[in-house]
């Protein structure tokens, strides 16, 4: 005897940040996007003054556990393409960021739920025995891990408007 049950599958949400794209891609992404999220979409797009002739937007995203890698491997391997998507941790998981540079690829962390990254045990084992008694190389290892080029490319982009939704929370108080 089956029994049909009203299964929900829990909801993750997320923010699809694109840095910088080239004007004529604008509507591709949103049309990954919109696939990757099973519904259409439409990004407020706003000048990326780093980088002439750039759009930027930002999209607040809703859906099953795993969009944000979705997400982020519709967008993947674009020229000229920088971009960012957080996936939220929810009760029980991690919460996850991939970030993209024409440059550097893909990148992807594990998150938890304040959005720090989470470095797994045998990574840092990995870079501990890389390193051996190098404190540099160590350094570099776990700058590796961090993710820290991909920030660091970046960073520019994220703080480049002034119109742009930023919080400094190293100047409050």
């Amino acid at each position: 005897m089956s029994e049909l049950r009203n299964v929900t599958a829990p909801l993750a949400r997320g923010v699809l940040f694109v840095h910088s794209a080239p004007r004529a891609l604008c509507p591709h992404i949103e049309w990954a996007a919109g696939r990757a999220l099973e519904r259409a979409v439409n990004f407020d797009w706003i000048d990326q003054p780093v980088l002439k002739g750039a759009k930027r937007a930002e999209y607040y995203w809703e859906g099953p556990r795993g969009t944000g890698a979705k997400l982020a491997s519709a967008l993947r391997g674009w020229e000229h393409l920088r971009y960012e998507v957080t996936e939220d941790a929810g009760l029980g998981t991690d919460g996850g960021r991939w970030m993209h540079t024409p440059d550097l690829g893909i990148f992807f962390a594990q998150t938890d739920t304040v959005g720090n990254t989470v470095i797994p045990e045998d990574r840092i084992r990995f870079a501990m025995e890389s390193a051996g008694a190098n404190a540099v190389e160590l350094h570099r290892e776990l700058r590796l891990a961090l993710g820290q080029a991909w920030d660091d490319e970046l960073d520019v982009f994220r703080h480049a408007g002034q119109d742009s939704a930023v919080v400094w929370l190293h100047k409050v108080g």
